[in-house]
């Protein structure tokens, strides 16, 4: 793997006026996983639930040379057996053509970085399994929980369940 030149690489914090880019970036993720057809988020939408009242998650994002390539987004979750915090990596991706510049681990440092400062014990993160980065995931040290399912309600069947 070459290593980017980090004076060329700036990691930040996102603003409202990056919602267009972060839109651009999670449809780029979809197609990278072939999942562009589940994508129903909107401006708006992130706009509300990124940078509303209450921000139900926060980016980064990766820029190489002034160029945004890529973003991570994280939330924070809760667990009860240890009573401390974690943080949830819900994405991190890199456009394909800035891949191999160690801007991937420069993304997952800082919401390292982030999760230590906010005493997160843990950080979680989700893969397909058939995504390359699991080979990279287990030489930092990440584990795969073959003991947990993950389970999810969605559209009607979370409608059907409140209306019990």
């Amino acid at each position: 793997m070459k290593e980017t030149n980090k004076k060329h690489l700036n990691i930040r914090k996102s603003t409202i006026k990056d919602v267009s880019l972060i839109l651009k970036l999670i449809k780029e993720l979809a197609v990278f996983e072939k999942m562009e057809n589940q994508v129903s988020a909107s401006e708006e939408s992130l706009r509300e639930s990124l940078f509303g009242d209450i921000p139900y998650a926060h980016v980064l994002i990766a820029e190489y040379k002034s160029v945004p390539v890529g973003y991570a987004l994280y939330f924070f979750n809760f667990s009860t057996f240890l009573g401390r915090p974690g943080l949830y990596l819900e994405d991190i991706f890199v456009l394909e053509n800035y891949r191999g510049k160690g801007i991937g681990m420069a993304l997952f440092k800082e919401c390292a970085s982030i999760a230590k400062e906010k005493k997160c014990n843990r950080m979680d993160w989700v893969v397909l399994d058939w995504n390359p980065a699991r080979t990279w995931y287990d030489s930092i040290g990440g584990k795969a929980l073959k003991e947990w399912v993950l389970y999810r309600l969605k559209d009607n069947a979370l409608d059907k369940l409140v209306d019990l």
